[in-house]
């Protein structure tokens, strides 16, 4: 099992309320039989209409997104977190999440964390500012951090929280199921042993 208790990387700032599962991945791109290639598609019609930070190349190889409140609302598609965390994305802070893609997000190891709105603002600011600029969330103390930059000599610290079952479930590594399986499959071949619908032979 993974666990995950920190994220780093450079930001991607993404600013506007309620931006939902369709924009994220349109539907059309729902027909495939695996998640593979999703990433080619994240925002695909925004990036499409107008200038998007997912094309800005002060942000490519970033892996935290910064994005205002009720990110991820609207149809129920896990592709969407798929979608981000195949293009780079580590980790996510936000205002808020819509609670289907938060959930759909840990179930791949891609933490969503929340901010003040006033907090969100300001990383954003200074990742317009300084592109280059580290970001590190720590989900052990609750925290996240922008490095110092020439224009912010401080950098700047700010509380971020995340459900305290979904943050044990990260730091111990339960989130990632799978791994628990396997972490553990004498005892699911020993269980599955003495299953008739299993064992029975045709």
């Amino acid at each position: 099992m993974q666990k995950i208790t920190h994220i780093e990387g450079r930001g991607l700032p993404l600013r506007g309320n309620d931006i939902d599962t369709d924009r994220i991945i349109p539907a059309r791109f729902l027909v495939t039989v695996t998640f593979d290639g999703l990433d080619r598609h994240v925002f695909e019609d925004d990036r499409k209409a107008a200038d998007h930070p997912f094309d800005d190349p002060r942000y490519q190889g970033a892996s935290v997104l910064v994005v205002s409140s009720n990110f991820g609302c609207g149809s129920s598609r896990e592709h969407a977190p798929q979608a981000l965390q195949r293009w780079g994305i580590n980790g996510i802070i936000g205002e808020s999440f819509a609670e289907i893609f938060f959930g759909n997000s840990t179930m791949i190891g891609m933490p969503c964390v929340t901010a003040s709105p006033a907090d969100v603002k300001a990383i954003m600011e200074r990742i317009e500012n300084n592109a280059d600029a580290q970001v590190h969330i720590d989900l052990v103390a609750g925290t996240c951090e922008v490095d110092p930059s020439s224009r912010d000599r401080e950098g700047f610290r700010c509380a971020v929280t995340l459900p305290s079952k979904m943050r044990e479930a990260f730091t111990s590594g339960a989130w990632d199921t799978t791994g628990m399986l396997l972490d553990r499959f004498d005892e699911v071949r020993t269980t599955a042993s003495r299953l008739p619908y299993v064992t029975a032979r045709s």
